[in-house]
């Protein structure tokens, strides 16, 4: 599963997706967990199975969600500690998305 994390410059979603990973190697589960910018996303969007966005990108999401309907790549909000917690809820979020989009 491939999993992009969106935040305004990269920086957050850097530690969004470490803590991915980490939940989901504890899991015994296998994912490319990468961040990205606003300015990357089109591209990182290609065979990317869902988007993950910094709840702070709120006024961005019509266009957030225009470019990751373009690629048919699901789209969830992160709470706002996403970056702070151990990454358990992000991913349970990002495996709901893809489960709901099936």
């Amino acid at each position: 599963m491939r999993i992009i994390v969106v935040c305004g410059a990269g920086a957050s979603s850097t530690f969004v997706a470490h803590r991915l990973r980490r939940s989901a190697a504890a899991r015994g589960l296998t994912i490319d967990a990468r961040p990205t910018s606003t300015s990357q996303l089109a591209a990182d969007l290609v065979d990317a199975d869902v988007l993950l966005v910094g709840a702070h990108l709120a006024g961005q999401l019509d266009e957030l969600r225009r470019l990751a309907a373009a690629a048919s790549v699901p789209v969830a909000i992160l709470p706002e500690n996403a970056a702070t917690g151990d990454g358990g809820a992000a991913l349970d979020l990002a495996l709901g998305s893809v489960g709901a989009a099936s």
